[in-house]
């Protein structure tokens, strides 16, 4: 009997050790996968890591901004909203630079308007247009992104804003026809040497800009006509 047991008792081992042995095969097996799941994912990881890389390294080339350049030229706004024919031409003069009769004598005109003036110097408007039109000009510090103007909402609020200049027909003046319409000057404790745009706006609308430059009160004043003439063509 007790041989009996024991014999039962060692194929009980046996069976055991077996079914020991068969379970191996799994573990190594999950072994091998784990063992290659990080070298895939190095894999991606430096796969990503060049892709970033590489689009760290392109640059977006953008054109470059334009540099304001004077021409006297109005830049007349065509929308469907509005008629720019409205402002047929214009003479701006101012009190400190130029002469009456030389650089202050320019005929009304939509391509060769005084463009340059000073701080502190009175600046007039003559525009031709019909005497029931009021027309207001705002003045701001130059944009080179000239399209934001086409659909902008003027008002005191505006950034860059300097001050603005309403054009009415003088009726109650001694000679209406020769008197300017409106002006202002630009304060030199306020306001910087630099490029501004003229904005001529009718009903709200802008239907014309025009590049300008204010230079330190007393620099130009005492350059002639002709020396003017080339500053506004540079």
């Amino acid at each position: 009997m007790k041989k009996l047991l024991l014999f039962l008792l060692t194929g009980v081992m046996v069976l055991s050790l077996a079914g020991c042995s068969g379970c191996s095969t799994p573990g190594t097996d999950k072994k091998e996968s784990t063992a290659a799941a990080p070298a895939e994912t190095k894999k991606d990881t430096d796969t990503k890591s060049a892709e970033e890389a590489e689009e760290k390294t392109e640059t977006k080339t953008e054109a470059p901004a334009e540099k304001a350049k004077l021409d006297g030229k109005l830049r007349l706004i065509d929308l469907d909203d509005r008629d720019p024919s409205i402002l047929r031409g214009v003479i701006i003069t101012g009190n400190q630079a130029g002469t009456a009769e030389g650089f202050n004598s320019k005929k009304s005109s939509l391509t060769d308007v005084r463009c340059i003036f000073e701080l502190n110097e009175w600046v007039e408007f003559y525009p031709d247009t019909d005497k029931d039109y009021a027309l207001r000009v705002w003045i701001l510090k130059h944009r080179d992104d000239q399209e934001y103007y086409n659909n902008c909402k003027f008002s005191d609020l505006m950034p860059d804003f300097a001050n603005y200049c309403d054009l009415h027909y003088p009726a109650d003046a001694e000679n209406p026809d020769e008197w300017c319409w409106g002006s202002f000057y630009l304060n030199k404790d306020y306001c910087e040497p630099g490029y501004y745009d003229f904005v001529f706006t009718y009903d709200g609308k802008a239907i014309a800009t025009l590049l300008t430059r204010f230079y330190k009160t007393g620099e130009i004043s005492e350059k002639s006509d002709a020396d003017l003439e080339k500053l506004m063509r540079e």
